[in-house]
């Protein structure tokens, strides 16, 4: 592998944040706009989906880290909900996990980067 070359399964799973991010803060804004008492939270938790994706493109190693803190919240969260639905999260916390440690993932997140002048 190119130590420059991003890796595709991070390249998706940056779309796949920034998608999730862009949709869920479009479809809750509504809550925003009309006050709902946990709009903001909502809206904040899609705005950091967002961060993740843009700085995963990036390169950036907080971004993984984030990524992961970002889903384990949602399999807090859906603790508290029906079985399945934790299920499935705890399914894609492991998925996401796997990606963004895996040795390709690794080395691409702590490349060497050019500081410039």
């Amino acid at each position: 592998m190119n130590w420059n070359k991003r890796p595709l399964a991070i390249t998706i799973l940056a779309c796949v944040y920034l998608g999730v991010g862009t949709v869920g803060f479009a479809a809750h804004s509504a809550d925003l706009l009309s006050r709902q008492p946990d709009a903001v939270w909502v809206e904040l938790t899609e705005l950091i989906a967002i961060l993740c994706g843009a700085f995963l493109l990036l390169g950036h190693n907080w971004a993984r880290w984030l990524a992961l803190a970002w889903i384990g919240f949602h399999v807090i969260l859906s603790a508290f909900h029906s079985f399945r639905e934790f299920g499935i999260h705890v399914i894609f916390c492991a998925l996401i996990a796997w990606l963004v440690l895996k040795a390709d993932a690794a080395r691409y997140f702590h490349r060497t980067r050019v500081k410039p002048i």
